[in-house]
C-alpha cells in the first residue's frame, strides 16, 4: 500500500467527496490516530443546516477502527460569524422556520453497523477556530423568552494557550471545547430539526463529552450516519440563554468502533473517571425520571445488583445536572464512579454564597419551577452584586454557571446553582 504524505492525503479526501463516492477507500499516513485516517472538510456539500435525515446520502464511508478528521462550520452554515447583528442572526431565524440554527458536518457511514448495534465515538482532539460567539435572540427561544425582549450577541477571543476566553472586562471563564451535537441518524425517516436530543444522541450538550471522553450511542440505521455540530468551546450546566460559546472546529478527531451483541437503548458517555447516563423531555420531571432509569439501570449492569438495590445506591454516588434547558427536550445528565470501590466524593451543593461560589437554590415540586427559580435569581444576583446588565448576566450564567441536582427523594425537588467567583480576575495592563 502506498503511503501518501499530507498533502496527497488532503488531496485524495477532497476528490473522495467531490465525486460523490462513498465507499471505504484506503487512505493511509503515519498518524497518532487509530485505524486509517479520513480528513473531512465542512463545505456546502458535506454539511447540513439545522437538520439531519437518514435518506441524506453519506458525505464519506469509513470501517470499524478508523478515524476521522472532521472540520466543522458556525450556525446557519457559517453566517454568524463576527460582524453580524444580533437583527440579522434573529432573521436567520425567523426565515428559516422548523430547522435549527447548527451546521451540522455528515452523514458518516460505518461500515458494518447494523440497527442493534452500538457505536463507539472516542474523542480524540478537538481544535477551534480563535473566535467564538455567546448570543440570545431577542423574544425567541432560551429559558426566559419573555423576560427578554431584548437581545444581544458578543463574539469573544478564544484564548486557547491560557484555555480561557475573556467574557467581560476582567470576568475570564475557562474554556473546555467539546461537540454540542453529535450523533446518528434516527430510526423514523423523514427530515428532523436539530434541535431536541434524542435516543440517537443529537443536541445533548453535555460538557464532560471532551477530549479524551467516549460515547456510546444505539445504532437505529444501516451505517448508523454520524453527525456532529454546534461546537462549543464552553458551556455551563444549564445553557439558559440559548448559547454555550459558540464556535467552529479546525479539527475535530475522532474514532469509530461498531460494536456487536451490546444491548443499549439510550446513550452513555465515559470519561476518564465516570460513566454518564441522561434523561430527555419536555418536562424537566420527566427528563429526570428517564435519568434516573437509566441510572439505575447502568448501577444494575456495573455492580451486578438488583433493581432495588440499584436505586438505593444512585443517591449516594451518581452526581447529576441539569445539561440544558433549551433544546425542546432538557436535559439532566448523572455521573457515576468508574471505580466501584473508591471513596465517593459528592460535590457539595451549597444553599447560601461560600467563598467560592455565588450560590442560588430552587425548591419546588415542579423540577421546571426550581430550576427557573435557582437560575433567575443567580440572573439577578450577577446584577446586584457584580454590576452585571441583565443581557451580560444572561449570558454569563449560560456559559459558567453549573445547576446541581439536589436531593429529590421528597415531595419538593432542589437545583442548586453555583457560578465560580474565580472568574474575576484583575485587569492586566496591556502594554502596546
Amino acid at each position: 500500500m502506498t503511503r501518501l504524505n499530507a498533502t496527497t492525503l488532503t488531496f485524495a479526501a477532497g476528490m473522495l467527496l467531490a465525486t460523490g463516492v462513498a465507499c471505504a477507500q484506503s487512505i493511509t499516513l503515519t498518524s497518532k490516530y487509530p485505524g486509517k485516517v479520513y480528513l473531512l472538510p465542512a463545505t456546502l456539500e458535506t454539511t447540513q443546516w439545522g437538520w439531519f435525515d437518514n435518506a441524506q446520502p453519506p458525505v464519506l464511508s469509513v470501517s470499524s477502527g478508523d478515524t476521522v478528521v472532521m472540520e466543522t462550520m458556525m450556525h446557519a452554515h457559517n453566517q454568524v460569524v463576527p460582524g453580524k447583528t444580533i437583527e440579522e442572526l434573529k432573521k436567520l431565524r425567523t426565515d428559516n422556520p422548523g430547522r435549527g440554527p447548527h451546521t451540522v458536518t455528515g452523514p458518516i457511514f460505518v461500515n458494518g453497523a447494523e440497527p442493534g448495534d452500538v457505536l463507539k465515538v472516542k474523542i480524540q482532539r478537538i481544535v477551534p477556530r480563535a473566535y467564538g460567539t455567546n448570543f440570545n435572540i431577542p423574544g425567541m427561544f432560551g429559558q426566559f423568552p419573555k423576560s427578554f425582549q431584548d437581545g444581544q450577541v458578543k463574539y469573544l477571543y478564544l484564548d486557547m494557550d491560557r484555555m480561557v476566553t475573556e467574557f467581560l472586562p476582567g470576568v475570564y471563564v475557562p474554556l473546555k471545547p467539546f461537540p454540542g451535537t453529535i450523533g446518528v441518524a434516527r430510526a423514523e425517516p423523514g427530515r428532523y430539526s436539530s434541535v431536541p436530543p434524542g435516543e440517537y444522541g443529537g443536541n445533548m450538550d453535555i460538557r464532560e463529552l471532551s477530549e479524551g471522553a467516549t460515547l456510546y450511542v444505539p445504532v437505529w440505521v444501516k451505517g448508523a450516519l454520524l453527525w456532529s455540530g454546534d461546537s462549543h468551546a464552553a458551556q455551563g450546566n444549564g445553557e439558559v440563554n440559548l448559547t454555550a460559546i459558540e464556535t467552529a472546529y479546525k479539527e475535530l478527531a475522532v474514532t469509530v468502533d461498531v460494536i456487536k451483541g451490546k444491548k443499549l437503548d439510550f446513550p452513555r458517555i465515559e470519561t476518564a473517571t465516570a460513566w454518564i447516563t441522561m434523561g430527555f423531555d419536555k418536562d424537566l420531571n420527566l427528563a429526570l425520571e428517564q435519568a434516573r432509569t437509566q441510572t439505575v439501570k447502568f448501577l444494575a449492569e456495573q455492580r451486578d445488583i438488583s433493581a432495588a438495590d440499584a436505586g438505593k445506591l444512585m443517591p449516594r454516588v451518581s452526581d447529576c445536572r441539569i445539561s440544558q434547558v433549551v433544546n425542546i427536550k432538557k436535559g439532566i445528565h448523572c455521573m457515576s464512579p468508574k471505580d466501584v470501590k473508591a471513596k465517593v466524593m459528592m460535590p457539595e451543593r451549597p444553599v447560601a454564597e461560600t467563598r467560592d461560589y455565588f450560590v442560588t437554590v430552587g425548591n419546588d415540586a415542579d423540577m421546571n419551577k426550581a430550576m427557573d427559580d435557582a437560575s433567575m435569581a443567580m440572573i439577578g444576583l450577577l446584577q446586584e452584586k457584580k454590576g452585571l446588565t441583565r443581557l451580560d448576566a444572561y449570558g454569563l450564567a449560560s456559559v459558567a454557571m453549573d445547576c446541581r441536582v439536589g436531593d429529590v427523594s421528597g415531595s419538593e425537588k432542589h437545583v442548586h446553582c453555583v457560578l465560580p467567583k474565580s472568574l474575576w480576575q484583575p485587569l492586566k495592563t496591556r502594554k502596546i
